[in-house]
């Protein structure tokens, strides 16, 4: 009896302890997302006219904004802002204030980062040096800032925030290099918009850590021709990671551009 009764006790026990694994609720990974930052006082000019012509390309190497899904709605940060290419694909809100050149009834505009506004030297940084350090000044394209303003203000005073980056579909990469060496332009990127680390993964290679080039791109000096390419990239703003598989196929070209379905928050 009194080994019956043991086994009895056992059997019951596994039974309640298998139960409570099976019935333990799984715990959810939180995934960072974007938050806006407080509001900050800059000023804010215009440079190019309003075809935007002037703003094509730029430092952050987007080449053709109409084409690569940025448009007119750009801005060139000064160098306390630019972070040394790392803002490339940050977005602002931005509003005219304090000023009669301001437009009544709009609010604000969003802007993306795709340009530097180098300091000028020259000028005091109250009289034409606009965007010499330590200042937060927005280079905006003239269809941009005739959103908030009038153009014959040439400068006014503004409010401005990070906002998430709203970007339809998933992260782009161009690609641009040589056999012995990848050089990817990240473009369409969403959340922060902006990336801190990245790295490639051939079909027949671990993971290769890329090193930041200049503006939005990244470089890998190995040999990845004929192998299908992967990459994984942390936000900068938030520290968030994600891979996109096989983003290029084996036969991948220098000079094109692959889209995938993954983008941040």
């Amino acid at each position: 009896m009194a080994s019956f009764t043991s086994w009895s006790f056992k059997f019951l026990f596994m039974t309640l302890a298998t139960f409570a694994i099976i019935s333990k609720p799984s715990l959810a990974v939180a995934v960072p997302v974007f938050q806006s930052s407080p509001w900050a006082a800059a000023h804010a000019t215009f440079y190019g006219d309003e075809s935007a012509s002037q703003t094509m390309g730029g430092a952050c190497g987007y080449g053709d904004l109409f084409s690569n899904g940025y448009g007119t709605d750009t801005a060139a940060l000064s160098t306390t802002l630019f972070n040394d290419g790392f803002a490339c694909g940050t977005c602002y809100q931005i509003k005219c204030v304090d000023s009669p050149w301001c437009y009544s009834g709009v609010p604000s505009t969003t802007v993306t980062a795709t340009n530097i506004c180098p300091p000028n030297w020259a000028q005091e940084s109250n009289n034409g040096g606009w965007c010499n350090p330590p200042r937060a000044h927005f280079d905006m394209s003239k269809p941009a800032f005739m959103k908030i303003a009038t153009w014959k203000a040439g400068i006014v005073p503004v409010m401005y925030r990070r906002v998430p980056c709203e970007r339809p579909g998933g992260v782009r990469f161009s690609f641009q290099g040589n056999g012995y060496w990848l050089l990817v332009y990240v473009m369409n990127v969403g959340g922060g918009g902006d990336i801190a680390n990245m790295w490639v993964k051939g079909s027949k290679t671990g993971w290769i850590s890329m090193s930041h080039n200049w503006g939005a791109s990244f470089q890998a000096f190995a040999t990845l021709g004929g192998q299908s390419l992967s990459f994984k990239l942390t936000s900068y703003s938030t520290k968030e990671t994600i891979i996109a598989w096989n983003v290029a196929p084996e036969n991948w070209n220098v000079g094109s551009t692959y889209k995938t379905d993954v983008n941040f928050h």
